[in-house]
């Protein structure tokens, strides 16, 4: 390993990066060409082994300026994680292993799916949160088992947006020291000079999150980069930053420094130019010396030797810890004993009615008990969400241990940072806030739905039941922009046994991100099994004919209404069925035998009831069917009252059901 080769191996980043940028005639060449030199000096650092890309105890690395994945896909390919120069030829093509922005659990090496700019940074946040919530449980004396750090590469766009602010601000006040971002400092962005929007001292406001700021005049001074990444790792009481002055598309003289550099191919001219001047071969394309791979490989090396040295430290703490070890396992494998939640009849068991966030409440605390790697908190309102885990202790700079999270008012840096954490690997993650405020978390709620994270969402004050704060605070169209995404389940429980229900899928189904939607007012306990909740939609209240006269549905604190109120009708000669939909993803999921028993599709005379926006339902209610619904925002006042006034009251169910019935 020596400086020329080392130099020599960051121009092949370049040279890989804007040949795959050209063929594909898409991408950003410019971040990977500025910023090849940290990236690289960077990967020589890190405890990561290319030949086993989920070592547990690997450094974790997010590219937060994911537009910029050439500079990614040329280190996982140089680094020994398979990529081939083939896969780098097909950038960002259909179905190629070098999409236009990195994949989680699609690329080998990539730990998240970065992109929208700023959840990177956050992301990292979570994954040394992760890390040391597992060093504090699991490390002993001489067996430091869990031991590293959480980089990140982020750009001038990252830090203008304001989720990583929101990231920062509470790393600093937690004391993360395993977390570096390397900012790559190059003053452009899409529009042209960062001066046009963007120019605050960065480095003073790190200082004020509690980070260490540590500056680099020079990208391209391996040393410098090198010695500051150490002078990071050092400090343990704080995060690091690195603000690396770079030049964004370095080397290319047409377009160094230019925002022209940012979002489109160089041109072949340019290129060609490019190459003659780095004294690098003009043909073939991707062409890459031999002697950089044969440097490389020593640094392929010295990942296995980290690995081997770990494994090795491992067996023997098996011996000393067995059972500490038997769990570290248990918890890294991501493994849950469903049959034993299942058939837990503790673990279902209410006696009377309650807001469902009570209910949610009780589920956590019960959880809590019986799956020990349980973590998670709320955006400062844990009292009214019901989110606290009694007995588990605080997570802070004092106390590792502690299962409660407190992510302060920042809900879409705090969905971010439970990607981060559940990407990590080893813990079970939920996180908290009001249901409207779920808007201020979207961004991040998709990534864990397009990475299939199952993180557990728990989204309280769930309608115009929220009452006197008004139409700020009351859901309206989040529900709808929910079921919306795919990816997403969502559940809106009608009583304590669905909420159950819930939160067994939140915590067992491994493959999508769980919504639950609760309630702040008291909701009846229905008879019945809760685990039939599990598809989504059932019959609650059956019709006393086989087939019944009138079809009524609805979700959450509308079931009730509907269950009355089929009673109502049964005055008045008509038979109606009463179906909660707790799930629409669940219940579409079913076979269509099982569908076709709960909604006949003879039966065309259907009302539901949600008190949110009617979007969604008219796939249930057909064209002869009704929806009574809220399709403008709600008001400020008494929450009886305001359901009354928007029609959500048993004897409006009542008219609207004849009426659509035709009796």
């Amino acid at each position: 390993m020596s400086r020329e080769l080392d130099k020599l191996s960051i121009n092949a980043i370049r040279m890989l990066s804007a040949d795959a940028i050209q063929k594909a005639n898409s991408g950003h060449p410019g971040l990977p060409l500025g910023a090849a030199s940290m990236a690289f000096t960077l990967w020589t650092k890190m405890n990561h082994n290319g030949k086993n890309s989920t070592w547990d105890n690997r450094d974790r690395f997010v590219l937060s300026a994911g537009h910029g994945s050439m500079l990614e896909y040329s280190l996982l390919h140089l680094f020994g994680y398979g990529l081939k120069v083939s896969d780098i030829k097909q950038f960002r093509q259909v179905g190629s292993l070098t999409p236009g922005h990195p994949e989680y659990a699609h690329t080998k090496g990539v730990e998240v799916t970065t992109g929208p700019l700023g959840q990177g940074i956050c992301n990292a946040v979570g994954m040394a949160m992760a890390e040391a919530h597992l060093a504090e449980k699991f490390n002993k004396p001489n067996y430091t088992v869990v031991d590293h750090y959480s980089y990140a590469i982020c750009g001038d766009g990252c830090l203008m947006e304001g989720i990583s602010g929101e990231a920062s601000s509470l790393a600093g006040t937690l004391g993360l020291g395993k977390v570096v971002v390397l900012y790559d400092s190059n003053n452009i962005s899409i529009e042209g000079s960062t001066d046009i929007a963007f120019r605050e001292d960065v480095a003073m406001r790190y200082e004020a999150y509690g980070w260490q700021v540590l500056k680099i005049a020079d990208g391209n001074d391996i040393d410098a980069i090198e010695n500051a990444i150490e002078e990071a790792k050092a400090e343990t009481s704080k995060p690091s930053i690195i603000i690396v002055k770079n030049q964004i598309g370095f080397g290319c003289a047409a377009k160094q420094g230019k925002a022209s550099a940012h979002g489109e191919p160089l041109g072949d001219e340019n290129i060609l130019e490019m190459k003659k001047n780095f004294g690098w071969k003009t043909e073939p394309a991707f062409y890459v010396p031999d002697e950089v791979y044969t440097n490389m490989n020593e640094y392929i090396e010295k990942g296995v030797s980290k690995e081997e040295a770990w494994d090795k430290l491992f067996k023997e703490y098996k011996k000393a810890y067995p059972e500490l070890a038997n769990e570290y396992t248990k918890w890294l494998s991501g493994e849950i004993d469903k049959e034993a939640l299942l058939n837990n009849e503790d673990l279902w068991s209410f006696d009377k009615e309650m807001a469902t966030r009570e209910s949610s409440g009780i589920m956590i605390n019960r959880l809590a008990k019986l799956i020990p790697n349980l973590i998670g908190g709320s955006a400062d309102l844990a009292p009214s969400n019901k989110t606290y885990m009694a007995g588990k202790g605080e997570f802070s700079d004092e106390d590792r241990s502690g299962q409660n999270l407190h992510f302060g008012v920042r809900e879409h840096a705090m969905a971010a940072i439970v990607n981060g954490m559940y990407a990590h690997g080893g813990l079970k993650v939920f996180c908290s806030t009001f249901f409207v405020f779920s808007d201020y978390m979207k961004g991040a709620m998709r990534l864990s739905a397009i990475m299939n994270l199952p993180v557990a969402y728990v989204l309280t004050h769930d309608s115009i039941g929220v009452g006197e704060d008004g139409p700020t605070h009351q859901p309206i169209e989040q529900l709808a922009a929910l079921r919306s995404m795919p990816n997403m389940t969502v559940f809106r429980p009608a009583d304590s046994k669905e909420t159950a229900a819930a939160w067994y899928y939140a915590v067992t189904n491994g493959t999508t991100p769980t919504s639950l939607v609760l309630t702040r007012q008291k909701l009846p306990l229905y008879d019945g099994d809760p685990t039939r909740a599990l598809k989504g939609g059932y019959i609650i209240k059956d019709s006393k004919k086989d087939i019944p006269d009138i079809l009524l549905m609805a979700s959450g604190s509308e079931v009730e209404l509907i269950f009355k109120a089929a009673s109502e009708l049964e005055v008045k000669g008509i038979d109606a069925r009463v179906i909660s939909l707790p799930s629409f993803e669940l219940f579409d999921a079913q076979n269509e035998d099982y569908k076709e028993s709960v909604m006949p599709k003879s039966v065309r005379a259907r009302v539901a009831v949600e008190a949110l926006t009617s979007f969604g339902w008219h796939k249930y209610v057909g064209l002869d069917g009704d929806v009574i619904s809220l399709d403008t925002f709600g008001a400020s006042g008494n929450a009886d009252t305001l359901f009354k006034q928007f029609g959500f009251t048993v004897e409006n169910v009542v008219e609207k059901s004849v009426k659509v019935a035709g009796k």
